[in-house]
């Protein structure tokens, strides 16, 4: 049974580092990656998430992403911006297991974001930025040892804002592939309006590297 699709090419930070100083960036080291992401996030930063494996197919699955929180309406409309894309076209969600049966009507796992589920009406008014207009979601379901690092990013945001879950939607713009290497994360951070890149154990900050 298939548990994941971190099949691609991952990074060291040593690996990173070299292409960030070739680049002559301006960049921090994080001393908790998750931690921090989750605040800025929180803060209503839209932030790429470059770590890891990248996913193998058309989703991305918490490692080549670009992230916000889910609540907000205009957060959503954001990101369909910096990506280039139409306001109506929803963004999805990754809910944590242990919450799901919470917010998704006739519950049950569904790890790679392929599956539509009603949203419990209790819960709508909570994550407005990641419903759709007929009242449904397509979300990644994760457990934590599938991702431990993007579990606990979101379980962060959640120790912050009460919501277990995060807008998630890949790392590109439209017309452009997901971006599969450093090299690719930092064109796509530089040419759109995200405000943060972590990629790695490291953050770039747009008022520092703003193109």
């Amino acid at each position: 049974k298939q548990k994941d699709t971190y099949f691609g090419p991952k990074f060291s930070n040593k690996e990173i580092q070299n292409i960030l100083d070739k680049a002559r960036l301006s960049y921090k080291v994080l001393k908790n990656v998750e931690k921090e992401t989750a605040n800025l996030i929180y803060k209503g930063n839209i932030v790429g998430w470059f770590q890891g494996r990248m996913e193998m197919g058309p989703r991305a699955l918490g490692n080549r992403s670009i992230l916000a929180d889910p609540r907000f309406l205009k957060l959503k409309n954001k990101v369909n911006r910096i990506k280039r894309r139409e306001n109506f076209r929803p963004l999805c969600p990754t809910i944590l297991e242990d919450y799901a049966p919470r917010f998704l009507e006739n519950y049950f796992y569904s790890p790679f974001m392929s599956i539509s589920f009603n949203v419990n009406k209790k819960m709508k008014k909570l994550i407005k930025g990641v419903v759709h207009v007929d009242n449904t979601v397509r979300p990644q379901i994760l457990k934590k040892e599938i991702n431990p690092r993007y579990y606990n990013l979101i379980d962060n945001f959640r120790k912050l804002s009460g919501i277990p879950m995060m807008l998630n939607t890949s790392l590109n713009i439209k017309g452009e592939p997901i971006c599969c290497t450093p090299e690719d994360a930092i064109k796509c951070f530089l040419k759109t309006d995200l405000d943060y890149l972590v990629i790695g154990d490291f953050i770039l900050d747009k008022k520092l590297n703003g193109s």
